[in-house]
């Protein structure tokens, strides 16, 4: 009695299963939205700039769940926007296209960059971020809505936003080619992580470090190494070394010759010639039309 009740279930259950799967109706279409968004002029300006030749998603609308959460944030203006993409692709992109080649950009840029209005403020340290990086594939850019008053002056732009790149980048390159372990040696005593954020410039270059960021941890020596000799004209980089003092500015010499080594050997980048182009597209971003999009 049991075993017939047991195949009395199982039929009943493959006859429901039958009927039910009888019901079910295949509507024509997908699930999901594919209309295609409206775009206005600047989105079909990011499209052929950006994602076209880099794959580059900009975003400049304002998304909170793509935000820092952490900070009180305000959206970019639009026209802000714009002018800080046309340079960011003069003077980032293109510099490097010039040197190395589109296709090594190609190959490692950051996959999204997000434009961000206000700055991101931590009142705790009385610090302010310039920009952030995740995981190699996403830069955010802050204090954009400020940007006219950079645009005529190329290191406060190089200060504000193209160290940021500068530094961002290189984290993707050593990560993916690492650089010597007789780097980490050079100063290795004076990592000090995040109390680096307690300690001045001075006391920075006369410990051999270009920046107190320098100070947190290797990783981030070789970056602010690298990207401050990139967007510092020769006459700041000798006052920093002045600063620095006979022995910091050894110290800093000698591990800047082993980043130049590295992007030479690992990347085939004279970081003087990478350098000079920066430096000259600098000079020339009060020739862009920042203003219209064609």
């Amino acid at each position: 009695m049991i075993r017939k009740y047991i195949g009395y279930l199982f039929l009943a259950a493959c006859c429901f299963g039958a009927t039910s799967c009888d019901r079910d109706e295949i509507t024509p279409g997908s699930n999901f939205d594919t209309t295609a968004p409206e775009r206005n002029a600047f989105d079909q300006w990011l499209l052929k700039n950006y994602v076209a030749p880099y794959n580059i998603d900009v975003k400049y609308k304002w998304e909170d769940i793509e935000s820092n959460l952490a900070y009180d944030l305000a959206p970019v203006k639009t026209e802000n926007a714009i002018k800080l993409s046309k340079i960011v692709k003069y003077v980032w992109l293109e510099a490097y296209d010039e040197v190395a080649g589109i296709d090594f950009m190609r190959t490692y840029v950051p996959k999204q960059i997000m434009l961000i209005g206000s700055s991101a403020y931590n009142a705790d340290t009385q610090t302010e971020m310039l920009g952030t990086a995740e995981g190699g594939m996403k830069v955010m850019l802050y204090n954009v809505n400020y940007i006219d008053n950079y645009i005529q002056h190329p290191e406060q732009l190089n200060t504000s936003y193209f160290h940021v790149m500068h530094h961002e980048f290189s984290h993707i390159l050593h990560q993916t080619k690492p650089y010597s372990t007789d780097f980490k040696t050079i100063t290795e005593s004076g990592y000090i992580g995040s109390q680096w954020e307690e300690t001045a410039d001075s006391t920075a270059h006369k410990r051999g470090f270009v920046t107190p960021y320098a100070m947190e941890q290797p990783d981030e020596d070789f970056a602010e190494t690298l990207s401050t000799y990139i967007t510092q004209d020769q006459a700041s980089w000798d006052a920093m070394l002045k600063d620095c003092g006979e022995e910091g500015a050894q110290l800093v010499t000698r591990k800047l010759e082993l980043v130049k080594t590295y992007m030479q050997e690992s990347w085939n980048i004279d970081m003087d010639e990478l350098r000079s182009v920066v430096q000259r597209r600098c000079s020339e971003i009060h020739n862009l039309d920042l203003e219209n999009i064609n």
